[in-house]
């Protein structure tokens, strides 16, 4: 079973306040821990912006592929 030092379910956030909460959290990870991001769509851009940001520091594993639920393993290395 995977360990998550974090949750981060952007369902319950505003438009406007899931990104400050996605990237806060992950800015807390330590190497080698893992947030759970947790959605109702696919977080794709959002990888992409991981990509742009933080490139080689982090790796993106889909838990949950939809169609309601989509949850990602973010780890940071």
């Amino acid at each position: 079973m995977t360990q998550f030092t974090a949750q981060v379910d952007v369902r319950k956030y505003a438009p406007k306040d899931k990104q400050p909460a996605i990237f806060g959290t992950w800015n807390n990870l330590k190497p080698g821990e893992k947030m759970e991001l947790i959605n109702d769509h696919d977080p794709k851009p959002l990888y992409h912006l991981f990509s742009a940001e933080h490139a080689g520091l982090f790796t993106w594993d889909y838990l949950e592929e939809g169609p309601d639920v989509w949850r990602v393993a973010i780890s940071k290395k």
